[in-house]
């Protein structure tokens, strides 16, 4: 059985947030008629608390995009993003949400960053997504969203470590792009056998 999983398109990774990856909004048309066409929709969300441990303003003369070792390994420091209850850590208003049937919460827990849908980043507290994936027997995750090379990459070799099968919808992600970044990221899923495909591909 197969899901649309959409990753993180909160207000703070579009044009005009906190945390913006360059055109983030230009997929959401693509997005929307993706859900039109999948029976299963699930929706990822950042949410931090303030002060988030992930946040350069955390760290006395810490900058946002600096790197810390962290005890479970390193952390890229953000700009404050995605705060509970913020404008900027709602979907994006022009997202279709309607068929969404499960929203999973992450970067919840202060002292521990998230990038993939399935595990934090210390690669061991879940999200709790594979169960739900395994109890309603769907074995194919058709990914969209932001960022490419963060949360949608992590998500993608994490989903496949899980044992399902991951789709990359290529013109329905956008990436961050920190030192080609991006490039790697293709690179990496690729390797690890994601199966890279277009809405056009899915639609048509």
């Amino acid at each position: 059985m197969n899901a649309l999983l959409i990753v993180d398109l909160q207000n703070d990774f579009c044009p005009g947030g906190a945390l913006p990856v360059p055109d983030g909004d230009a997929i959401v048309p693509v997005i929307n008629r993706l859900v039109d066409h999948f029976d299963i929709i699930i929706q990822t969300q950042d949410w931090h608390p303030a002060g988030h441990s992930s946040f350069a303003s955390s760290h006395a003369g810490a900058k946002p995009y600096e790197t810390i070792d962290m005890e479970y390994g390193i952390q890229v420091l953000w700009p404050d993003h995605c705060v509970q209850g913020s404008y900027g850590a709602e979907f994006h208003p022009l997202l279709n949400t309607n068929k969404t049937q499960v929203i999973i919460r992450k970067g919840f827990r202060k002292e521990i960053d998230s990038y993939s849908t399935f595990f934090e980043n210390d690669q061991k507290t879940t999200t709790g997504l594979s169960g739900y994936l395994n109890q309603r027997k769907i074995t194919d995750l058709f990914t969209v969203g932001l960022a490419t090379d963060f949360c949608v990459k992590w998500s993608v070799l994490d989903g496949m470590n899980e044992g399902f099968t991951m789709h990359v919808i290529k013109d329905a992600v956008k990436g961050i792009n920190l030192d080609a970044s991006v490039e790697k990221a293709w690179s990496e899923m690729i390797n690890k056998g994601a199966n890279i495909t277009t809405s056009e591909e899915i639609l048509y």
